[in-house]
C-alpha cells in the first residue's frame, strides 16, 4: 500500500489526532451562511517538517489542491502587499476571499497592507543576504495597533522565520519555519503549507541560497463539525506514491520578477488524483 507523500502521512495523522482526541468548541466566532454557529473539533500545538533535499513535501494526493491559486495568493500578499480583492481575482484568478469583503472590494488592515506598513522587501532581502548570520529575519503579520482599525479576518498563518544554515557540504541553505495561530485545516492546512514552502524557495533563489528545510508549526487545528464525514473519507483513502518537486523559472531571480507560471509543481500526477481522490465539498465558516 503507498503511503503517498509526507504530506499525506502527516494529514492522516492529524486528522486522527482531531478525531480521537479534539476538543468541541462552546461559542464559536464564525457561522455558516445560513447562520448555523461553525462549531469544530480542534487539538493545540503541533508542527510538520520537511527537508527539501530529500525531496520531501506538505503536497497531499488524498484529494486535489489548488496550487496555482495558492501561489497567486501568496503573491498578492508579500509581492503586490495588497488587500484589494479585485486584484486578487483579476491577477490571480482567486475569489476564495470574497466571503470576508469589508464592503469596499479589501479585506482591511490585515495580509498584504500589514505587510506594507511594517516591512520592506528589499530591506528584508538584503538582510538575508548581507546578514546570514543574523537570527533577526522574521516577518510578523500579528500587529495589534492594525486591528483596531476595519478589517476581515486576522491572519492565520502569521509568522515567519528565516536561518541561513552553512552545510557541512559547502552549500548554505536557507531554512524557514511558519507559525500559525489557526488552520482550518481540511480546507486549507495543505494550502497553506505549500504557499509558504514556495515562498521559501523565491526568496532563496533571489538571495542565491538553497532551499533547505520547511517547518509549520500549529497552534490550534481544528475541523468543522460540517467536515467530518469528508474527514472520515479522507482517512479510507489510498494516496499515490510520488516525489513532487518545485519547479522555479531558471532565468529569473529578483523576487519582484515571478509570475504565478514561473512555479510549477512536477511529478505530481494530478489528473490521477482527481479521478481516484476526487474533490470534496466544504461549507465554510465565515
Amino acid at each position: 500500500m503507498s503511503r503517498g507523500t509526507k504530506g499525506d502521512i502527516y494529514t492522516k495523522e492529524i486528522i486522527t489526532r482531531i478525531l480521537e482526541e479534539g476538543c468541541l468548541d462552546i461559542n464559536p466566532r464564525p457561522k455558516y451562511k445560513d447562520g448555523t454557529p461553525a462549531h469544530t473539533l480542534s487539538v493545540n500545538h503541533g508542527m510538520c517538517t520537511y527537508d527539501l533535499t530529500k525531496g520531501e513535501s506538505p503536497l497531499i494526493t488524498l484529494r486535489p489542491i489548488a496550487i496555482k491559486s495558492s501561489i497567486g495568493e501568496l503573491l498578492w500578499i508579500y509581492q503586490d502587499q495588497s488587500n484589494n480583492l479585485d486584484v486578487l481575482a483579476e491577477k490571480y484568478g482567486v475569489n476564495w476571499w470574497d466571503e470576508w469583503d469589508i464592503g469596499n472590494r479589501a479585506i482591511g488592515t490585515c495580509y498584504g497592507e500589514t505587510f506594507r506598513r511594517h516591512y520592506s522587501m528589499i530591506d528584508f532581502l538584503n538582510s538575508l543576504k548581507n546578514d546570514p548570520d543574523g537570527r533577526r529575519h522574521i516577518i510578523d503579520l500579528w500587529q495589534v495597533d492594525d486591528f483596531k482599525e476595519k478589517h476581515g479576518l486576522k491572519p492565520c498563518a502569521f509568522l515567519s522565520i528565516w536561518n541561513v544554515r552553512h552545510g557541512r557540504d559547502g552549500i548554505d541553505y536557507l531554512d524557514m519555519c511558519l507559525i500559525q495561530r489557526s488552520s482550518d485545516f481540511l480546507t486549507a492546512g495543505c494550502i497553506n503549507q505549500v504557499q509558504y514552502l514556495v515562498f521559501l524557495c523565491l526568496i532563496a533563489r533571489h538571495c542565491g541560497y538553497t532551499a533547505g528545510r520547511f517547518t509549520w508549526f500549529y497552534d490550534n487545528i481544528q475541523i468543522y463539525d460540517r467536515h467530518i464525514k469528508q474527514a472520515k473519507e479522507l482517512l479510507e483513502r489510498e494516496p499515490i506514491e510520488c516525489e513532487p518537486k518545485i519547479w522555479i523559472n531558471p532565468e529569473k531571480t529578483d523576487f519582484y520578477d515571478f509570475v504565478q507560471d514561473d512555479v510549477k509543481i512536477e511529478n505530481y500526477p494530478r489528473q490521477l488524483i482527481k479521478e481516484k481522490n476526487p474533490q470534496m465539498k466544504f461549507d465554510l465558516g465565515i
